[in-house]
């Protein structure tokens, strides 16, 4: 039976959805992966969206999703991007969650989202090779 695996963030509307597409793209199979957000917007960042299919990646169709307490129970890793807000994140805190403190693309530049986009590949890339580590 695979793992879940799930990416978490307030919006889950840039930094969540790219770690999700990166651990998708380059997982070995026996995985399930997912994202979610604590107050999801109702669309992805179009920036996110840009940056990634500069490398390939095509995030059209994904949609944000509200977190829920079933996706945490049932997950095997959780990543928390940076929602470290009781009040927003609550569910965040009753399990042990990695946290990867990284900024919001949010109104940020175009070069900003894409060295926030390298640095969340730089952590899924890690974070696979510890999971292929503990097979």
């Amino acid at each position: 039976m695979p793992e879940n695996i799930l990416f978490v963030c307030v919006e889950n509307a840039g930094r969540s959805q790219m770690a999700e597409a990166f651990f998708r793209k380059f997982a070995p199979n026996q995985f399930n992966v997912s994202s979610a957000g604590t107050i999801p917007s109702s669309q992805l960042n179009p920036i996110v969206i840009q940056v990634m299919k500069e490398i390939g990646i095509d995030m059209t169709n994904q949609q944000p999703k509200l977190l829920s307490d079933a996706m945490v129970d049932d997950s095997f890793k959780i990543i928390n991007m940076r929602c470290m807000d009781k009040e927003l994140c609550p569910s965040l805190f009753v399990k042990d969650v990695i946290d990867w403190s990284i900024s919001d693309p949010k109104e940020e530049s175009l070069d900003n989202v894409r060295e926030i986009r390298d640095k969340i590949r730089l952590e899924v890339m890690n974070l696979i090779q510890s999971l292929d580590g503990n097979s």
